[in-house]
């Protein structure tokens, strides 16, 4: 069965983005993009809200065309606009690049996309993530913790009455001092350790 996968930065005091949306403080390098392409070039399908979907395509589709683009860009341009695209929106009207417009979250559907054949499915936008944990949809959290204090923003995890264990299942510092922390479901047994 393909996992739903959690993919997102955050500042280290967690924060996705800053007061007026701006995620100019990312520290995305040369290693750091290419550990990208590397695990997104399997994946079945990027799962997306309006505003993260309009974010990506009004740069993603065209980049590897820039002057001086460099390869792990244009690599990741290849891969986003090729791969498939469930947009999560009920106001986005037409989405282009091989993308799905879906109006509302409705778990069973969600869980029938997670049992076809496949590679996983990544998930990007901290609403519509928000609403993936509500209904206990997300299997797995890819979160890259990046060496900055923002101070205020919108934070990635919000309010919630729902205690999820979760285990470790790997952590990576990269040259530039982001941190990937990727965390999986918790195993029935693993709660006897707690």
């Amino acid at each position: 069965m393909r996992k739903i996968v959690l993919m997102m930065s955050v500042s280290l005091d967690g924060y996705f983005e800053g007061p007026n949306r701006e995620i100019d403080w990312h520290m995305v390098d040369e290693e750091l993009l290419q550990h990208v392409d590397e695990y997104l070039v399997d994946m079945g399908a990027f799962i997306h809200g309006r505003v993260t979907y309009e974010l990506m395509a009004a740069y993603w589709p065209t980049a590897d065309r820039e002057k001086d683009v460099t390869k792990h860009v244009a690599d990741f341009a290849v891969i986003w606009r090729n791969m498939p695209k469930l947009v999560f929106s009920r106001t986005l009207q037409h989405a282009q690049w091989n993308t799905t417009i879906v109006r509302d979250v409705v778990p069973e559907d969600i869980r029938a996309l997670k049992a076809q054949d496949g590679g996983d499915l990544t998930l990007g936008g901290a609403d519509l993530a928000a609403e993936f944990m509500r209904h206990d949809l997300v299997d797995e959290y890819r979160i890259y913790v990046h060496p900055v204090l923002i101070g205020r923003g919108r934070p990635l995890f919000t309010d919630s009455d729902a205690l999820r264990k979760l285990r470790l299942l790997e952590n990576r510092t990269f040259g530039n001092g982001v941190v990937l922390l990727r965390y999986g479901r918790a195993e029935p047994d693993d709660s006897a350790d707690t």
